[in-house]
């Protein structure tokens, strides 16, 4: 089976098969607020309901990313995409991509799924405003061929948000 999201993936490697199963574990145990883990059998795929934070412009809002491991996690990051409707933020786009640097050049193999569920919980937190990224549309145009966020040369350059 092939998912929609560019060419086929490669199997996960014993180690990021061993990883995973080991962070799922963790999160049944102890999952980060505002999270829910939605149970399928595919350990490349883990499909996350993320709460909107109280007292935030996306409280008692409900949003689900999807999350897609490469053969080499956690040495590679996984993609991270918000499926359909992404909330309105200027570092996500109306395609669910986001703009947020530890999902591509700051990614670190000391992270997992639950830290970064918490980093994207607090960069939609800490938002004054609802509104797509200026350049959603080219954006989203130039993306129309399943092309992956991670083939993006992103530009971060608000560190405030």
């Amino acid at each position: 089976m092939t998912s929609s999201s560019g060419p086929s993936r490669k199997a996960l490697s014993k180690i990021a098969a061993n990883r995973l199963q080991k962070e799922l574990a963790e999160w049944q145990v102890n999952p980060p607020a505002g999270f829910k883990h939605k149970p399928t059998d595919n350990l490349q795929r883990w499909v996350i309901e993320v709460l909107g934070a109280p007292g935030t412009l996306y409280a008692n809002e409900t949003y689900q990313l999807q999350v897609d491991f490469p053969e080499h996690y956690p040495m590679e990051a996984p993609q991270v995409i918000f499926l359909h409707p992404a909330p309105l933020h200027p570092h996500i786009y109306s395609n669910g991509h986001i703009c947020l640097d530890i999902l591509y050049d700051s990614w670190s193999p000391a992270m997992t799924v639950s830290s970064v569920c918490i980093s994207i919980l607090s960069m939609l937190s800490s938002s004054t405003v609802k509104q797509r990224p200026a350049d959603n549309d080219r954006y989203v145009k130039n993306c129309r061929n399943g092309r992956s966020p991670k083939e993006t040369r992103w530009w971060f350059h608000d560190d405030k948000v």
